[in-house]
């Protein structure tokens, strides 16, 4: 019984942290969107600084949604699901997302140094990117043992 929630305990932080670092993966590229078009060095200094803090928020967040993601497949799941191949692809997806993650790390750089070399027409398709990521991940999770 123990064993029971201490694993539910784990799936609860893992869906929350995943949850909060998606919200920050969403809100990021749309404050670049409004940063590439900004036009006053006041608004882009204001900018910055919430991307800066936003940046350094969701961080970490992203970082433990991978901690008690791992803590799952490794703790908790039997050697069946360990080699089935949804996990893998979905495993794929948050590597993907972690680099999707850095990407924004270091057009937000760009921006501060005053290198950024997009439109906000760009940054607006960038801004979708994860909802791909999201939507198969939900995908995987949800019909995993109907799709191998």
């Amino acid at each position: 019984m123990f064993d029971y929630y201490y694993q539910m305990t784990v799936k609860i932080l893992h869906i929350f942290f995943v949850v909060s670092w998606f919200v920050g993966l969403f809100y990021l590229p749309r404050i670049f969107v409004n940063h590439a078009m900004a036009e006053e060095e006041a608004v882009r200094k204001r900018l910055e600084i919430m991307e800066l803090k936003l940046y350094r928020f969701v961080t970490p967040i992203g970082v433990l949604a991978i901690v008690f993601g791992l803590w799952l497949w490794f703790g908790f799941l039997d050697q069946f699901a360990l080699n089935s191949p949804w996990l893998h692809v979905k495993t794929t997806l948050v590597v993907l997302l972690a680099a999707y993650h850095l990407w924004c790390g270091k057009l937000m750089r760009d921006f501060a140094a005053g290198r950024n070399r997009h439109s906000h027409k760009w940054y607006r398709v960038f801004n979708e990117l994860p909802v791909f990521a999201l939507l198969g991940s939900i995908v995987l999770v949800i019909l995993k043992p109907a799709l191998w």
